[in-house]
């Protein structure tokens, strides 16, 4: 095994440790901080796949801007710890287990797909050229895109109304 194998493998490692400990953290200050070693992680990944621009990205949006707002979030709110009982919604592990397995047969999908067909484009995607990637998402993957903006859409709205406090009028 190479050196670089074996630093992709480290890098690797510590991106699912940090996101076993996102999951698994039960103080949300944790759990957000893991969020930000898995960003970082990740960037480092992109840098080893020669894809600069998205490494820059991932820094920039992810770790400087969404992790520091979950922060500023969970200072600004507050959180409570929910101690549930034994038996106490089971049924929302049955429906994360079931969603995570369409989550994971759908990669897998997308997978074999992908290394069956080749994209003329895949070096300069590869690489996150910018124009070439931004042509892609707003072409080829208009859809999906606008899916995500809806997602996270309704996210905010449900974040929302979970912050509400009781009795007060919407």
């Amino acid at each position: 095994m190479t050196l670089s194998v074996l630093f992709f493998v480290l890098v690797g490692a510590v991106c699912l440790a940090a996101a076993v400990g996102v999951v698994i953290s039960r103080q949300p200050v944790h759990s957000a901080l893991f969020m930000l070693v898995n960003f970082a992680s990740l960037a480092v990944l992109y840098i080893t796949l020669d894809a600069q621009f998205l490494a820059a990205a991932q820094i920039i949006i992810y770790a400087g801007g969404i992790v520091i707002l979950i922060l500023f979030v969970i200072i600004l709110i507050g959180h409570e710890t929910d101690d549930f009982k034994a038996g106490h919604r089971l049924w929302s592990r049955y429906v994360g287990l079931g969603l995570g397995l369409i989550m994971l047969g759908s990669l897998v999908f997308n997978v074999v797909e992908t290394f069956d067909g080749a994209d003329p484009n895949a070096v300069a995607i590869q690489g996150g050229v910018p124009e070439v990637v931004g042509m892609a998402l707003f072409t080829e993957y208009l859809l999906p895109f606008e899916l995500v903006s809806i997602l996270l859409l309704v996210a905010l709205i449900g974040a929302l109304v979970l912050a509400r406090k009781p009795g007060m009028k919407s």
